[in-house]
């Protein structure tokens, strides 16, 4: 089976962290015996000069094609118009990608396009798949269809493409049912799991964790980018009803500056460390550390961050945002509570009083493994190709 995995939602060398979970996904599908994969991770860029702007250097910096963690990456480049909301991306990237294509077909004659985000990549994927005779999948994941889903200028583009492909796969049951309200067909829509690496992201000495961390006393944590979406803000809030408790943030984005301002306001200065980008493979140490997970999340495919915070034994509080009922079963998993800092602050309060064993709380990530991942996709793509052919 050969498979062309289409992403712009992919790590690199100035975003390590972005998108790993599709480079995880990825990696293992590309070990599975009897495939063949390549990566194809777009880049959208704006119209020079401003893609001479700072924020943009580092992308426009990268190479074309390179090894990626034994992967084989291509990154064309595509063009994106500023203020035009997303109107014209896919139709970018489509153009961008057909002389592209053209040329890897000769070599490597694909019998299946995977799309692991649903804009603008599923809108391409469609288009491309037809010119070249090939099934094409697209996964849903949370912001590619909460947002450019129900967005004027994209919403009718991303019905488009989930109506036009041959399969679609979903991070949770939620998540499907986000996509048939936007009129795609529930019975064509398959839940596919996140994965988590149980040996990396494991419990460990809580006591010992937060002492080479420099934290006294109890420890919340909370992972996501800096972006309004994500609540840190309701963290922030909740954290000044718990004396004495440390909250860190894991995350970087444009609400940096906010928070800080919002920490100060609150007197929690000495209380709330704003981590940075925490490169994946600290994550661990941090999450075991912990006491709580908390985010608040205004919406959510099914946050992996969740995933790896039960994984190591740490119970989470989220709103009650896509995928929360599928892994929030129990008191041991953590709470499900309302997008207010009163009752953020409640949850982690009764939590912290009387906390569940740490190997209690693992038990709800062990059904999420990266193996059943790529069982899943392997079955699910290879399923399109009979179909289709």
């Amino acid at each position: 089976m050969r498979v062309l995995t289409l992403s712009t939602l992919f790590p690199d060398a100035s975003r390590p962290n972005f998108g790993v979970f599709v480079e995880r996904q990825t990696r293992g599908l590309a070990a599975h015996s009897g495939v063949d994969l390549r990566v194809v991770a777009p880049l959208g860029l704006p119209p020079w000069p401003l893609s001479r702007h700072l924020h943009y250097r580092a992308l426009a910096a990268l190479p074309q094609r390179e090894t990626w963690r034994g992967l084989d990456v291509m990154r064309p480049r595509f063009t994106t118009l500023p203020a035009t909301a997303g109107r014209f991306h896919a139709a970018a990237m489509t153009r961008t990608l057909r002389p592209v294509l053209d040329r890897l077909r000769k070599t490597f004659a694909f019998d299946v396009i995977d799309a692991s985000f649903f804009f603008p990549d599923g809108p391409a994927a469609v288009a491309l798949g037809r010119r070249y005779g090939v099934p094409v999948s697209i996964k849903a994941r949370g912001a590619d269809v909460h947002h450019w889903g129900r967005a004027p200028a994209t919403a009718a583009q991303v019905r488009r493409a989930g109506q036009g492909a041959d399969g679609l796969l979903a991070v949770s049951t939620a998540m499907c049912d986000d996509m048939a309200a936007l009129g795609l067909s529930a019975d064509r829509i398959r839940v596919h799991h996140t994965g988590v690496d149980l040996d990396r992201f494991a419990p460990g000495d809580r006591a010992s964790l937060k002492r080479t961390l420099g934290v006294d006393g109890a420890l919340i944590v909370s992972v996501g980018a800096l972006i309004p979406r994500k609540g840190h803000d309701i963290v922030v809030e909740a954290l000044a009803g718990l004396p004495g408790v440390t909250l860190a943030i894991a995350g970087e984005g444009p609400e940096r500056a906010r928070l800080q301002q919002l920490i100060d306001q609150c007197g929690l200065g000495d209380r709330v460390r704003l981590l940075g980008s925490v490169a994946h493979a600290e994550l661990p140490r941090w999450l075991a550390a912990a006491d709580v997970s908390a985010l608040a999340s205004s919406s959510e495919g099914l946050a992996n961050a969740w995933i790896e915070s039960l994984a190591c034994g740490t119970p989470i509080v989220i709103p009650d945002a896509g995928g929360a009922r599928e892994v929030v079963t129990d008191g041991a998993a953590g709470r499900i509570v309302p997008r207010t800092p009163d009752a953020f602050a409640a949850a982690m309060r009764t939590i912290l009083a009387d906390p569940p064993h740490a190997t209690d709380t693992r038990r709800h990530a062990e059904r999420f493994t990266w193996a059943a991942n790529t069982a899943a996709l392997h079955d699910h793509l290879s399923g399109l190709i009979a179909r289709y052919r």
